[in-house]
């Protein structure tokens, strides 16, 4: 068996998540403070007391996620994160056992580097086409040999059943307390919104959420470039 066959055997009753029936072992509505709380596992992309939070909950196999990452982050990141406004959070919500795997090689290869870590998952996300079309386990192990493991470390890797119960465990938290239920889902400030959004969509939730003097401060930069 392949590594990602291994890695579905390990995982079969966690992916047949209620990720599709979101009145499944419903919890209490998550408080705004549940929402937007930044936990000490998290990887933050930019400063870390910007004004205003993103969490992303995505899952790698998620044609819509790839194509926001490509489309949509970065102009968040130059408009936003790298202007001191926003920080984003990204979490794995895998619907499917490749996405557990892609996941799981990713935070492997990053271990607790969080600029690594928004680097390989970008990798990923842009070469989805590849390792998920078509020979997962021979494509995860590429990348991950070109994020510096080796292959009884990409091995030891996907079979390594804590972190997958971990990415699991993350997963029926987001899927019970805060109702995540699809990909991508994001949380902005705490307030939810679901599906592939446009920078303008997001642009105009950010900008109702600042100062008027964050705001004019966010002219400037624009305008200095």
């Amino acid at each position: 068996l392949g590594l990602v066959a291994v890695l579905a055997v390990a995982a079969i009753a966690y992916f047949t998540i209620q990720a599709r029936n979101p009145a499944a072992n419903a919890l209490a509505t998550a408080s705004e403070s549940v929402k937007t709380e930044i936990k000490a596992t998290d990887r933050v992309r930019g400063n870390k007391d910007a004004p205003i939070t993103i969490i992303e909950y995505a899952s790698m196999t998620c044609p819509h996620c790839a194509e926001f990452q490509r489309t949509t982050v970065p102009k968040l990141v130059s408009n936003y994160v790298d202007t001191g406004k926003v920080k984003m959070i990204f979490r794995e919500f895998p619907l499917d056992i490749k996405a557990a795997a892609g996941s799981m090689l990713s935070r492997c290869i990053a271990k607790d580097d969080a600029a690594k870590y928004f680097a390989v998952t970008d990798l990923l996300f842009k070469q989805q086409a590849e390792w998920v079309l078509k020979d997962t386990t021979d494509q995860l192990k590429r990348i991950g040999k070109m994020g510096g493991l080796s292959n009884d470390e990409i091995e030891a890797c996907l079979k390594d059943q804590a972190l997958l119960d971990k990415i699991a465990a993350d997963q029926k938290y987001a899927n019970e307390v805060l109702k995540v239920n699809a990909t991508p889902t994001f949380f902005i400030n705490g307030e939810m919104l679901r599906g592939e959004a446009s920078f303008e969509e997001f642009s105009k939730k950010i900008d109702a959420l600042l100062t008027p003097e964050q705001r004019e401060q966010l002219r400037k930069a624009w305008n200095g470039r």
